[in-house]
């Protein structure tokens, strides 16, 4: 290697053998100066944007029950939340595995593997959530009359939006894989929410009935509209960055690694969603209404545990891939109360305001007040771990972090079976509480015991000893 001095003459060889190495560490560390502030700036774009769609959904959902009523309301909501739990889960986990493969592919200059994964994703995505959906209006037609009529026809239209909301995952996805945080997130989180509205008010302007299936029909078109838009700006960007001039398939590499992922999101997908699906096989639309108002609601406090994971996951790998397991378990810590006590307080101001908050939807979702503190008791149970399964997902303990998805989504399942004819309502509330503690409670064993590491509010400051990772396993 020649190098020159500032003089301008060349060094003898025997120090620029010495410099070489100095100035290739200079270098990686300026790449991965450079690369952690893209995922810094990345991640401040993103939060941002989950921030404006939090009060563009609450806004919006407090218009639409107001203009349809809590009957009709609840209709909608039901019909809708099946609608984005199947089409996500029509993923099978491609939308993420996107996210794992597309860098590493990037950063070994194989422009026609990142083609093929992009392509392959969109089409997997596709053909299953039309299979699923083609299968759920069988389902509709061969149930028949043992569907409620006013759940019917939502379902049925409900069934053609899949495919669009399993394409929009991977596309928001490949976006993020590719660090276009404006792309990846606001055809969902804030032009779709918006043109949902705006078509509901369109609709009843030209003289359609505020009710269900409007709203759900204004779903559609603008799930077809965002997502349609966002597939042909992705596309576009995904060509001009990779001028691949063929592609270049590894399905089972990618089904091997995506299927796994599958388990695990679609676990806690399940786990988070699962309570407004049972609520509406068992009460009434106008229950479901209210149910899922007072859940809206107590959402706004789980932006900091959002928070809080975007900023960790990055961290947690570095840690973990490096030596110093006092410097993880501290950093560890440091999570817990980042998120408790945040939590804590967002938590208690919405709770004062809930009556108010809850008045807003309309008159008769003020019920939902006591359905909102005992939630606030299950989200801060989660808070008192802070984000466990970030740490647990980053030191490679995905089959674990999977089966304790599964416990609590199966607990939440039969405890809302249990509860919900017993209680009603405050009996799904409690269903879902309690399983948010299972979860907490099973993630700071798991991590005590495979990491050594103790991620609870009450510990103490400083661990008296951090196992390494051979012995803690």
């Amino acid at each position: 290697m020649t190098l020159i001095d500032t003089a301008g003459r060349l060094l003898p060889p025997r120090y620029a053998a010495r410099l070489a190495p100095v100035l290739e560490r200079l270098a990686t560390l300026a790449a991965a100066t450079d690369e952690t502030s893209v995922a810094q700036r990345m991640a401040m774009i993103a939060f941002s944007i989950r921030i404006v769609s939090a009060a563009i959904a609450f806004v919006s959902q407090i218009i639409l029950a107001r203009l349809m009523g809590e009957f009709e309301y609840g209709v909608f909501v039901f019909v809708w939340v099946i609608a984005i739990i199947l089409g996500n889960l029509s993923c099978l986990g491609f939308h993420t595995a996107v996210i794992r493969f597309l860098p590493q592919y990037r950063s070994a200059g194989a422009e026609e593997a990142i083609m093929g994964l992009a392509a392959t994703a969109r089409i997997f995505a596709m053909v299953s959530a039309t299979l699923i959906a083609a299968t759920a209006i069988a389902a509709l037609y061969m149930l028949g009359d043992k569907v409620e009529s006013h759940y019917v026809q939502p379902l049925f239209v409900g069934a053609f939006i899949l495919p669009m909301i399993a394409l929009g995952d991977v596309l928001d996805g490949t976006a993020r894989a590719n660090s276009w945080p404006v792309h990846a997130l606001s055809p969902t989180y804030i032009a779709r929410p918006l043109l949902i509205l705006v078509f509901v008010a369109g609709a009843i302007w030209l003289g359609r009935m505020a009710d269900a299936n409007t709203a759900i029909v204004a779903a559609l078109a603008a799930a077809y509209v965002t997502t349609i838009t966002q597939f042909i700006v992705v596309t576009s960007r995904l060509r001009k960055r990779f001028p691949a001039r063929g592609v270049e398939v590894h399905f089972r590499t990618w089904l091997m690694v995506a299927l796994p992922i599958f388990l695990i999101e679609g676990f806690y997908f399940m786990l988070t969603n699962a309570d407004v699906i049972i609520v509406g096989l068992y009460l009434p639309p106008e229950k479901v209404a209210v149910y899922f108002a007072a859940a809206k609601t107590m959402a706004l406090v789980h932006f900091v545990y959002f928070a809080v994971k975007a900023a960790a996951a990055q961290r947690f790998s570095a840690l973990i891939s490096g030596a110093d397991r006092n410097a993880l378990a501290v950093f560890a810590r440091q999570t817990v109360r980042w998120t408790f006590w945040p939590s804590l307080l967002v938590g208690a101001l919405v709770i004062t305001a809930g009556p108010f908050l809850l008045s807003l939807f309309g008159p008769a979702f003020q019920e939902g007040h006591l359905i909102m503190v005992v939630l606030f008791a299950g989200i801060i149970a989660k808070a008192m771990i802070g984000p466990g399964e970030v740490l647990l997902t980053m030191a490679g303990e995905l089959r674990i972090c999977a089966m304790i998805y599964a416990m609590a989504l199966a607990a939440n399942l039969g405890l809302n079976v249990v509860l919900i004819p017993v209680w009603g309502l405050l009996g799904a509330a409690t269903a879902t509480a309690t399983a948010m503690a299972i979860e907490a409670g099973l993630l700071h064993l798991v991590i005590r015991r495979r990491l050594g590491i103790v991620m609870f509010i009450a510990a103490r400051p400083v661990p008296e000893r951090v196992l390494p990772a051979a012995e803690a396993r």
